[in-house]
């Protein structure tokens, strides 16, 4: 690769933050923009790693301290509304038997650990930040800040998230398209006998499940239909879940005596988007959920987004030159990984939606997990 390469990475999720470490590795130049001040620091209740998240994670040489603040564990359980256990599932090992099949851990602390890197990492920061114009020729872009400033670069990585701003701007239409379903979600502290993630099906809630998140937290989340955003007022969050919350048995009695601070529950609408045909135009390229998005149904969303961003900078740190072949060719290789995950994302939900009853929910995720097994 020739030296001297720029790359502005846009957003300081998962996916722009694992782009700017991977990059800055192999010696490519590289400012990162965050548009909140606080570089997502509080965002989120907890996020479910599967193996091939943790995988990346590796790659980024963060697993140790993911490792040490997260929850591992191997197999989810499937129980009745009552809490009673009616069948405990073996989790396949996506990232490899070295790994965890799965890891929860609080979001929060990910985001730390891998903004931690990026600086390490020696890339240029500024938060609180966004790009104001794209202006494109043969040999790069010249971007205009909202602070006033102007960079030049070779390439730059949209990794701004679900409502990119960047997508956009390039004249790509897609967008989020809600699925039917909602979500209720919250942190809280973590009952002894929770060791691993139990999903109940039915009652007054499609799913309502929970996942280790630390020796001491867990994160809680109720799954219905969704309503009219308008319509729930913030400060009744805490009611609206624990209401959802208190038909469940087992451990959810005392989980749901902490649902009480509406401030922590967070409610978000399940969407779909996937972009089709390429995720670039000229030297601007998509990654992570810019691109792509599912409900997390498999728990797919993090570990498709790490995906991306360790496959293009593989693909970059390799080639001579970077042009529209190479990103066609980004876009190619990880189509074929990504539509099906989100498709059967989808499909497991509108199953939940249609009442389907003798769907084949397990032989759907065995298969798609397996796929994910193999390197991206």
């Amino acid at each position: 690769m020739p030296q001297h390469r720029t790359v502005l990475v846009v957003g300081g999720g998962a996916a722009g933050n694992a782009v700017t470490i991977l990059l800055r590795r192999a010696g490519v130049a590289v400012d990162l923009i965050e548009a909140k001040d606080d570089w997502n620091a509080t965002a989120g209740s907890g996020i479910t790693l599967q193996g091939n998240a943790l995988r990346v994670l590796r790659e980024l040489g963060v697993w140790d301290q993911v490792e040490k603040s997260g929850y591992g564990f191997g197999a989810v359980g499937i129980t009745a509304p009552d809490g009673t256990v009616l069948h405990v599932q073996d989790d396949l090992r996506t990232g490899g038997d070295d790994l965890p099949a799965t890891v929860g851990m609080q979001r929060p602390q990910l985001q730390r650990i891998l903004s931690d890197a990026v600086r390490a990492s020696g890339a240029g920061i500024r938060l609180g930040v966004r790009t104001t114009s794209l202006n494109q020729d043969g040999s790069g872009v010249t971007v205009r800040f909202t602070d006033g400033t102007e960079g030049r670069y070779d390439l730059v990585v949209a990794a701004d998230g679900l409502g990119s701003a960047t997508r956009a701007t390039i004249g790509i239409t897609a967008k989020p398209e809600p699925t039917g379903m909602a979500i209720w979600r919250i942190a809280a502290p973590r009952p002894a006998g929770v060791t691993r993630t139990d999903l109940a099906y039915g009652g007054p809630a499609y799913i309502a499940g929970y996942c280790p998140t630390s020796d001491t937290t867990l994160y809680a989340y109720v799954v219905e239909a969704n309503r009219d955003r308008a319509s729930i007022p913030v400060e009744s969050y805490a009611d609206e879940m624990r209401r959802l919350a208190s038909a469940y048995g087992g451990h959810w009695p005392e989980i749901t005596t902490h649902i009480t601070d509406p401030a922590k529950v967070n409610y978000t609408w399940f969407d779909r988007m996937l972009v089709e045909g390429s995720w670039h135009r000229g030297r601007v390229v998509l990654v992570g959920d810019a691109a792509h998005c599912c409900p997390p149904t498999l728990a797919q969303g993090a570990a498709l987004s790490l995906e991306d961003a360790w496959v293009l900078t593989q693909m970059l740190t390799a080639a001579e030159t970077w042009d529209d072949a190479l990103l066609q060719a980004y876009y190619e290789r990880r189509i074929t990984r990504v539509r099906p995950v989100v498709e059967a994302s989808v499909q497991i939900g509108r199953w939940q939606l249609d009442g389907v009853r003798d769907a084949d929910v397990p032989g759907l995720m065995g298969r798609t997990m397996t796929m994910l097994r193999e390197l991206p």
